[in-house]
């Protein structure tokens, strides 16, 4: 599977922003647990969201609950990350992230537990 990332930019703080991320080269995104990860410069990449095979079950670094909210639709072979009340603290490159399993419940935070990744999105808040 190759996944395709759009939707990063530079915002202000208090905005909101969705970065998406768009499969390709697999009939069966549904086969995939997803999630989403940042990293800054300097340091390793930090958990920032993930969901379910079915997306019945979704769960979010405490840093980010209750503002982002992710989401996929298995028939666009898409995930989306909604980035809402957007925090200077929240800029970093953001990457999705995705595991073949045969299992549909659970959830995935480490990056080791994952075996495609997209490209790199840009995600700027200025103060």
């Amino acid at each position: 599977v190759q996944l395709q990332a759009s939707g990063g930019g530079l915002v202000q703080a208090g905005d909101s922003l969705r970065v998406t991320c768009t499969a390709s080269r697999t009939p069966y995104f549904s086969r995939y647990a997803l999630g989403w990860f940042r990293q800054v410069p300097g340091k390793g990449r930090e958990f920032v969201a993930t969901i379910s095979r079915p997306g019945s079950s979704t769960n979010y670094a405490d840093s980010v609950k209750g503002r982002f909210h992710i989401s996929r639709d298995n028939a666009k072979k898409t995930v989306y990350l909604q980035m809402n009340s957007l925090k200077p603290e929240d800029t970093a490159v953001y990457y999705c992230a995705a595991k073949d399993t045969i299992l549909t419940a659970p959830l995935y935070y480490d990056e080791t537990d994952y075996s495609y990744w997209g490209q790199e999105s840009q995600v700027t808040v200025s103060s």
